[in-house]
């Protein structure tokens, strides 16, 4: 299946809940519905790190108050492969995307960049798609793992992808370096600095996408599309033309002050 089952959803054996806000983004917007977050992992392996990274960055935002899905990209077909991209991978990939509030994509560094497997799965995600964008406007956090030392390749690479898809990617990021010293027998992450980032990136996440989603649609709204579609500005609706307007009056009432 597409979305994988997060094992042990509550459990955070790594989490000092002492200096955990469960409610991060309280204050900044509106908190429900629940933030919507899609997670996307770069491996295939049995043991992946990137999925170990994404499961545990879930449960982080589950437990502040996040839905989350993560997508399994083990079915997804190559680009082009099928006419029209008419595969059910695909056509789930690009639901949870439309789905989704907010993204987390998480990529192995290999060969000092990002896997093919990450790159297939958002090579599947149109900028456009039947006049809906299952990308723009969602908020983003990058994060990667690596077998050596700390590197930051591939988020700097998912960074300039977040851009190119029309994301708001949020400052914060993760780099965890010999992954593979991380994680236990059963695959959770060792209490470290390391699992702290994670923490930190996911926090700053559910902030920015609650203090972003009561402005997503002004935000991402461009003149060159709107001339496209033919769509004129109503000016007696359009927040920035009332605003004008009113930054008008207000300029003239105060000259006429001061002439009298």
């Amino acid at each position: 299946m597409p979305v994988r089952t997060l094992s042990d959803p509550d459990h955070l054996p790594a989490l000092d809940r002492r200096y955990a806000i469960e409610r991060p983004a309280l204050g900044l917007g509106a908190g429900d519905p629940p933030p919507r977050i899609l997670l996307l992992y770069g491996s295939l392996r049995e043991r992946s790190f990137s999925r170990l990274c994404v499961e545990e960055a879930a449960r982080m935002l589950q437990f502040f108050g996040c839905e989350t899905r993560i997508f399994d990209p083990s079915t997804l077909p190559l680009p082009d492969q099928h006419a029209d991209d008419d595969h059910p991978a695909v056509h789930e990939l690009r639901e949870l995307s439309l789905w989704s509030e907010g993204q987390v994509w998480c990529s192995p560094e290999r060969h000092g960049q990002i896997t093919g497997i990450m790159k297939l799965q958002i090579d599947h995600l149109p900028l456009s798609m039947g006049g809906m964008r299952p990308t723009q406007g969602r908020t983003l956090a990058v994060m990667q793992v690596s077998a050596g030392s700390q590197s930051f390749n591939s988020v700097n690479t998912l960074r300039v992808l977040g851009r190119w898809m029309r994301m708001v990617t949020i400052p914060n990021q993760s780099s965890v370096a010999k992954a593979f010293n991380e994680f236990d027998d059963a695959g959770r992450m060792k209490p470290s600095s390391y699992y702290d980032r994670i923490v930190d990136v996911m926090e700053e996440l559910v902030r920015f996408t609650v203090l972003l989603r009561a402005h997503a649609v002004q935000l991402v709204d461009r003149y060159s599309e709107r001339k496209e579609a033919g769509v004129p500005i109503d000016t007696a609706t359009d927040l920035s033309s009332i605003a004008t307007a009113r930054q008008d009056n207000l300029t003239d009432f105060s000259a006429s002050r001061r002439e009298s």
